[in-house]
């Protein structure tokens, strides 16, 4: 591991840091930040999944969790969204290939040989950061923006026991049903059929988001809403009586103002389960 910088931030340190990852085959870039009372010992842990297009860096930056996590004595993690360097597959289009990673282990080639984010959130970079500082493995949640979310709600889904919370901001919900997910799961996977172990609403329709709560807010005015399906996901979670809650923010949009100011209710919803 290398350290890219380190900052005093809300007491605790902001960092970024750069490793050699045996899951996408290349080096990784991710931000993370510890609280004052890592000092102390290990604390909890957020995981912040970006969007489409983002790197570790938008979240890190822009959606304001540092200072509330220091408020709760939180560590928050933010990954990057895909593989990158020379020799890493891509695609002309924003939304596949390099920054759309979609958290998932691809398939089919060209992707297959380093588009391993499932692998890389769940396995390979926890490995790195429970090894080297002071987070507690035992508390971990997980949330995310937009493919982020999507990544947040249905890698959750897929490690019953792991993550105490989950949460989302403008998440893909229902990909499979999607632009924003058909065309990549037929990339990444071969079809959109097998899409479905990767898309919320079909997660949740096997009751694989019953045991945690579950938190979504996303924007009245989302420029992006019918690509979203959030309704899908709604309807499923109210018909299986899950525990969750999704709120439709009047006026916002898709962007990070509406992430950061929305952000200290998430931290504050992962930060109940987190220390229970």
């Amino acid at each position: 591991m290398q350290i890219i910088s380190e900052n005093r931030c809300f007491g605790g340190v902001q960092g970024v840091y750069s490793h050699a990852s045996k899951s996408t085959g290349g080096d990784m870039t991710f931000g993370l930040f510890l609280p004052e009372d890592a000092r102390n010992g290990p604390v909890p842990v957020l995981w912040f999944l970006a969007g489409l297009t983002c790197t570790h860096e938008n979240g890190m930056s822009k959606a304001g969790a540092q200072a509330w996590a220091a408020e709760q004595g939180i560590a928050v993690v933010f990954p990057d969204t895909s593989p990158r360097g020379e020799g890493v597959a891509n695609d002309d289009a924003y939304d596949l290939g390099q920054g759309a990673g979609f958290y998932l282990d691809a398939t089919e080639a060209p992707w297959s040989p380093h588009f391993a984010m499932q692998s890389y959130i769940l396995d390979d970079l926890p490995a790195l950061v429970f090894e080297e500082f002071a987070v507690d493995a035992d508390r971990q949640s997980i949330t995310g923006h937009s493919m982020g979310g999507h990544g947040a709600l249905t890698l959750a889904a897929k490690s019953p026991g792991r993550f105490r919370s989950a949460s989302a901001f403008a998440p893909i919900c229902n990909p499979t049903n999607s632009d924003w997910g058909k065309k990549q799961f037929a990339a990444y996977l071969g079809s959109v059929e097998d899409g479905r172990a990767h898309d919320a609403t079909r997660l949740a329709e096997t009751g694989a988001l019953d045991e945690i709560p579950v938190l979504i807010d996303t924007g009245t005015q989302d420029q992006f809403a019918d690509l979203l399906r959030t309704e899908a996901l709604a309807e499923v979670l109210v018909r299986r009586r899950t525990e969750a809650t999704i709120r439709m923010q009047k006026g916002y949009d898709h962007s990070y103002f509406f992430v950061s100011t929305f952000m200290e209710d998430h931290i504050a919803f992962h930060g109940d389960a987190l220390w229970r």
